[in-house]
């Protein structure tokens, strides 16, 4: 499916895809000008063949995927499965009819369920490689070429031709769930992006298939999933400089036994660790109401420990569940004021200003943002923790061209 002007373009397979469907397939296109059902608009304009297979080429037609190419306006459809090329062809975009003395092209081999994007000058492939529709035992991936041409030829990382079955992996199994297939892409906002996928199996789900939604990070140009965030224990660290989210509260220093060259004989006395200093030691010296914040050197002291919880019944957005951000072994949360500012509360209550929604950046680092701004309505799109100086965390507007909206977790 694809919006062009104010009108939605879908196109879809009919028969095809090999085992009992045969190879005989029809890729077709309609019209709408509306996804609402109720709306009086709703009505799908007959559909029009665009390609076929006849069953008995070394092609299938089905599973095409959509590229309005931002550069030049033209349309084109990539499609095919393992049991034959994967096919390039061009689309009228005002019409949605193939292009007339338009000629296929087979731009890949060994995948299937395939995508087209554009990105700062590169024109990206992504296919399902491996083999489907066999639950646990599925050994389904997806895989990815670039070029610098829509009709290719697509390269890998180390330039392999997809028509020669090359293809840089971008997700495999992993987490006790296997399979991913069928990519899709969606832009959040800028420097934040998820991919979409299907798991032919999830191991807890008793070999269900799945949708899965992962962060889509680009590493040296090239797309790859990220991993979903979980929760944990971990120093919150700021991009700006280093230093870490802590509360502003005094550095209690450990005792230890000194070392150094004045202690000639420590070479032959036995070496004794050091613990870690414990919130007990330091809790009874912290003020009893709100706690003000600061960025610091990390020193993996209690005041810099934060653990992070999904809510289960804090609501989501797409992509992930909101989460309490709380000092390690207590009930102090992290909490956004309504003068955009931050302090920790001496509990988490579940109020919106004290769930946050944590992504995955295309770089890999994180934006962490308030659910809610106290006296404002509506939920908080704009304003993430900010670094205004190295040891100033705030919140401010988010703006992926500078690391002061950029964090990340680190276990201590």
């Amino acid at each position: 499916m694809l919006k062009i002007g104010d009108r939605y373009l879908c196109i879809y397979g009919a028969t095809g895809g090999g085992l009992g469907g045969g190879h005989a397939g029809r890729i077709l296109t309609m019209w709408n000008k509306t996804l609402d059902p109720k709306s009086p608009d709703f009505k799908w304009t007959e559909a029009v063949e665009v390609c076929a297979s006849d069953g008995m080429e070394d092609q299938d037609a089905i599973d095409p995927g959509l590229l309005l190419d931002p550069t030049t306006g033209r349309l084109w459809v990539s499609y095919g499965t393992y049991f034959g090329t994967i096919r390039l062809i061009e689309l009228d975009p005002k019409t949605g009819y193939r292009v007339s003395g338009n000629k296929e092209k087979d731009i890949a081999i060994d995948c299937e369920a395939t995508d087209l994007i554009y990105r700062d000058g590169w024109y990206y492939l992504l296919g399902t490689h491996g083999t489907c529709c066999d639950g646990v035992n599925s050994t389904y991936n997806i895989v990815v070429g670039r070029a610098k041409s829509v009709e290719g030829p697509y390269l890998d990382n180390v330039g392999r031709d997809m028509f020669h079955g090359g293809g840089k992996m971008v997700i495999a199994a992993g987490d006790r769930v296997c399979g991913p297939g069928h990519f899709g892409r969606t832009i959040i906002d800028e420097g934040v992006e998820i991919m979409s996928c299907h798991y032919e199996a999830d191991f807890n789900q008793g070999g269900r298939s799945v949708l899965g939604i992962r962060p889509l990070l680009w590493k040296n140009d090239w797309p790859v999933a990220g991993e979903r965030f979980k929760g944990g224990t971990f120093e919150i660290a700021s991009e700006r400089r280093g230093y870490s989210l802590e509360l502003a509260v005094d550095f209690v220093r450990m005792k230890q036994e000194r070392q150094g060259w004045f202690n000639r004989e420590q070479m032959q006395q036995p070496v004794k660790p050091v613990p870690n200093q414990t919130l007990d030691e330091v809790k009874d010296g912290w003020p009893q109401g709100d706690i003000a914040l600061r960025c610091g050197d990390f020193m993996f002291r209690p005041h810099q420990l934060w653990t992070v919880t999904p809510v289960a019944d804090g609501g989501g957005f797409l992509g992930g569940p909101y989460c309490k951000i709380v000092i390690a072994g207590t009930d102090r949360a992290l909490t956004a004021t309504a003068d955009l500012e931050l302090t920790t509360k001496p509990s988490f209550t579940g109020a919106p200003e004290q769930l946050w929604r944590i992504e995955q950046l295309t770089d890999g680092t994180f934006r962490i943002m308030p659910k809610q701004i106290p006296g404002r309505e509506g939920l908080n799109t704009r304003y993430v923790i900010y670094s205004a100086g190295d040891s100033t965390p705030t919140l401010a507007e988010y703006d992926f061209s500078t690391d002061n909206s950029k964090w990340s977790f680190r276990l201590p």
